[in-house]
């Protein structure tokens, strides 16, 4: 989910889908229903934190 977060805020396109990844996160929420908020959340923070990183660097971002 992080690389899908950083891939919206910088503007790239994915291009591959991984159907096994799909399926493990079907089986997790059939058990789980609130552990996609739990990843999200996570996952959103992870990519706060590269993107943080990568501004403070040089002073570019890394879409630049």
């Amino acid at each position: 989910m992080a690389s899908a977060f950083l891939c919206a805020e910088l503007g790239i396109v994915p291009t591959v889908r991984h159907a096994d990844y799909i399926g493990s996160w079907l089986t997790v929420l059939r058990e789980d229903s609130k552990a996609i908020f739990r990843a999200a959340s996570h996952a959103s923070k992870a990519a706060d934190l590269i993107l943080a990183f990568s501004s403070d660097e040089g002073g570019e971002d890394v879409g630049s």
